[in-house]
């Protein structure tokens, strides 16, 4: 049986990471008394007596609480920004490629991927693969989020008692999307950079929506900076041939008037999965790759047990769906 320690347990990716792991027989969860939560020693002592720690912690303290891994079997998964682009680390995405994969299942330091990260690097470095993206390319991409991925302030505010009621034809400023990070800068933006080999800093603007979870990440591609003439098609093509074979990633089939859901994309269909969808729509003047996932699934929760899984030498989709 493997011991897991979840240190962080309290946040929303710790919770839904308990979640999961209540459903296993093969894990024995290491608890911490609610009064040790910040006892440096209780934790270091956890730390280094689990197979598994998952770091579910602000950026500084996922760096002090790996700092206190002293031993050499125990396996570091950290789900902050913290470790991402440390080239110590390996980034816990196993569907960039069999290399990554294998990295993965060797790694005792694994640094799980950024939710709006997930959503853009799975629909573009396939792309950058297959050579027909050029790595110089300036990349324009935008992110409608459900607001649970802000934490636990920012889901009080969304949740308090009447937030959401209004009367038909009223327009409360927090029924509306919300864009955000205006500044053009986003803490995702190094990994979307670096994993995607790109030169250039990706254009990303994130935008807040009412809903709880759910994440649909949407790439703008024209044609004129592809490096050879391609339609939608070929594009979901290159995209279907990349993710053979993964458990988790799904390549819709293109329509070239989708029908949806009314017409409308619905980012929340991953929800309560660890599923990436991805879909090319478009024509042959413009195109756009977009990926739905689950911000707390894929996004959080769901890639750390399938990283964890894979670290274990076991299958990645237990406890997943």
């Amino acid at each position: 049986m493997f011991k897991v320690f979840v240190d962080g347990e309290a946040g929303t990716t710790g919770l839904q990471i308990y979640e999961r792991l209540a459903k296993r027989t093969d894990i024995e969860v290491l608890h911490i008394a609610p009064e040790l939560r910040k006892d440096v020693n209780e934790r270091k002592r956890l730390i280094n007596e689990s197979d598994i720690t998952f770091l579910c912690l602000p950026d500084a303290a996922a760096v002090e609480s790996a700092a206190l891994c002293e031993n050499p079997n125990t396996c570091i998964i950290d789900a902050s920004t913290a470790h991402r682009v440390n080239p110590d680390w390996t980034y816990g995405m196993p569907e960039l490629s069999a290399a990554q994969r294998s990295a993965i299942a060797k790694s005792k330091r694994i640094a799980n991927p950024g939710c709006h990260a997930s959503g853009f690097i799975l629909g573009v470095y396939p792309l950058i693969a297959a050579g027909v993206l050029p790595k110089n390319a300036n990349v324009s991409a935008y992110s409608i989020t459900g607001y649970s991925g802000g934490g636990k302030k920012l889901i009080a505010e969304y949740e308090e008692a009447a937030a959401m009621e209004h009367k038909a034809g009223e327009s409360k400023a927090i029924m509306a999307p919300a864009p955000y990070a205006l500044a053009l800068s986003h803490k995702h933006l190094p990994e979307m950079k670096k994993y995607c080999e790109l030169e250039n800093t990706p254009f990303f603007n994130p935008v807040l929506g009412p809903f709880y979870k759910g994440m649909a990440v949407t790439v703008s591609i024209f044609p004129s900076v592809l490096t050879k003439k391609l339609n939608p098609e070929c594009l979901t093509d290159i995209l279907s041939k990349h993710y053979e074979g993964c458990r988790f990633v799904k390549v819709m089939p293109y329509e070239a008037a989708p029908t949806l859901f009314n017409g409308r994309l619905d980012p929340t269909v991953c929800n309560d999965t660890n599923e990436a969808r991805i879909q090319v729509f478009g024509n042959e003047n413009v195109m756009q790759v977009t990926t739905i996932i689950d911000n707390l699934g894929k996004g959080a929760s769901g890639a750390a047990i399938q990283n964890m899984n894979i670290a274990l030498g076991l299958d990645e989709s237990i406890s997943l769906v």
